[in-house]
């Protein structure tokens, strides 16, 4: 736990750096101020917005740097587009959840409108939440980009649901989306046949049980591995209602009814762990290994430790066995057939963002169909565009140029597609693991249950 604390205290120190290096891309408070207010309130000619983010010069990108994919896709394809427009743009990869910490201080340092470090950050989940609840964000201005056209944002609009939630929170057009991802679980063919993968998590254990130490997850808190833990906690709840009870408000759920929901798919978690890789077999935990990224499972994957490996992303499959990283016998698989989560990712912008007018150009030259239909091509980014929106020629376009599925079709992925656990719950869960699964605690389930809920500050 120390050495996480540690590593998160290095990685803000060097955003910290950047933001002092970038203070003096500060703009005058009041022009800031006024600038957002004028063009929230839908004042401001799109010409005029363009020409005022020539005036500010450059744009500061925020994003997860994980992916060297996306890196490279950035680079390469984004900043040429960017800077056609005629503004700069610096991509900095950070840990997100750093990025917003970093947003907070400098707010509650008295750093307003136009006075920030940081113009554009690529965000989701519980740090959009973070952030929407300590009212720093820019505001309502999704729909007021040029290519918002090609985006369902009408709340009369069935297809606009997917762009309104953000793991259960509003987004309020107050980020723009950016790509679409559902969680899946790979195998390689050559080691496990795909049509007897395990499809549920009950046949997941029995399928561990039989095979010990060739199954491991992420740990929590990294995505992969909290998800993977959603998707168990949606096939287990006791109720038989799904991911229903796990999409509300935390404060309406309460703590004695979170604890009765995520207790059977805790107790499985326990179960399976002498299975897994490094366990001891027999029901004897020996030293459990979950990997600390979705990186480093993959190793573990490619190497052939372990048979199985998981992401967010159906398309990544295509692209890794097409770079090599992936042998070409890896397909994706129907995991769990209750429910494969998928969730938007967005791009936002901080209400005390220093080139609020470059933010909204840099933001709109990203959400243009050739921007989608690029990153879909070169990366295997799913567009979050609907599709609908576009010409017939634009949309066979996508079409044809959609990535080989590996093993799967888009019929059955939508059919299985569910939303994302409330951003709310998130900690909870992530601190609940930690305790009860990591470190094996001698406490009661309730008591760590409790503990984990207090800590929301509910």
């Amino acid at each position: 736990m120390r050495r996480r604390v540690t590593g998160r205290a290095i990685a803000f120190g060097a955003l910290v750096a950047i933001a002092i290096v970038g203070c003096d891309r500060a703009a005058d408070p009041d022009a800031a101020s006024a600038f957002r207010d004028r063009f929230l309130a839908g004042e401001v000619e799109w010409d005029a917005v363009v020409e005022q983010a020539r005036s500010e010069g450059r744009v500061e990108f925020y994003h997860w740097g994980g992916s060297e994919a996306l890196n490279s896709w950035l680079e390469l394809i984004a900043r040429p587009a960017i800077e056609a427009i005629g503004i700069g743009v610096d991509f900095r990869r950070s840990d997100t959840r750093d990025v917003v910490d970093l947003i907070l201080s400098e707010i509650a340092s008295g750093r307003g409108p136009g006075s920030g470090s940081v113009d554009v950050v690529w965000i989701n989940g519980e740090n959009f939440r973070t952030l929407r609840m300590n009212d720093a964000l820019f505001g309502a201005f999704a729909d007021r980009l040029p290519s918002s056209a090609y985006f369902a944002f009408d709340p009369d609009d069935p297809a606009s649901s997917i762009n309104r939630f953000d793991f259960g929170t509003p987004t309020d057009l107050m980020e723009m989306p950016w790509a679409g991802f559902q969680f899946t679980l790979r195998v390689d063919a050559d080691r496990v046949d795909p049509a007897e993968a395990p499809a549920t998590f009950a046949a997941l254990e029995s399928w561990v049980r039989a095979n010990p130490g060739r199954f491991t997850y992420v740990a929590p808190p990294h995505y992969i591995g909290s998800t993977f833990i959603h998707a168990l906690l949606y096939e287990t709840n006791p109720d038989s209602t799904g991911y229903v009870p796990f999409l509300g408000d935390p404060q309406d759920l309460g703590v004695t009814e979170f604890a009765r929901l995520i207790g059977p798919g805790f107790e499985y978690l326990r179960r399976i762990e002498p299975y897994l890789l490094g366990g001891g077999g027999r029901s004897a935990r020996g030293a459990p290994i979950y990997p600390a990224s979705a990186a480093a499972l993959q190793a573990r994957f490619v190497a052939g430790e372990v048979d199985f490996d998981m992401e967010f992303g159906v398309y990544d499959v295509d692209r890794d066995i097409r770079s090599g990283r992936y042998p070409p016998t890896v397909r994706n698989i129907i995991f769990p057939e209750s429910g494969m989560i998928k969730d938007m990712s967005y791009l936002a912008i901080p209400r005390n963002a220093p080139a609020p007018a470059a933010a909204l150009v840099a933001i709109d030259a990203l959400s243009t169909p050739e921007s989608h239909l690029s990153k879909l091509v070169e990366i295997g980014f799913a567009p979050a565009i609907d599709l609908a929106r576009l010409d017939p020629e634009e949309r066979a376009r996508f079409l044809a140029a959609a990535p080989d599925l590996r093993g799967v079709t888009e019929e059955a992925l939508a059919m299985r597609a569910v939303p994302s656990v409330n951003a709310g719950l998130v900690d909870a869960i992530d601190a609940v693991w930690l305790e009860y699964i990591a470190e094996q605690s001698a406490r009661s389930f309730d008591e760590i249950v409790l503990d984990a809920w207090r800590n929301l500050g509910l």
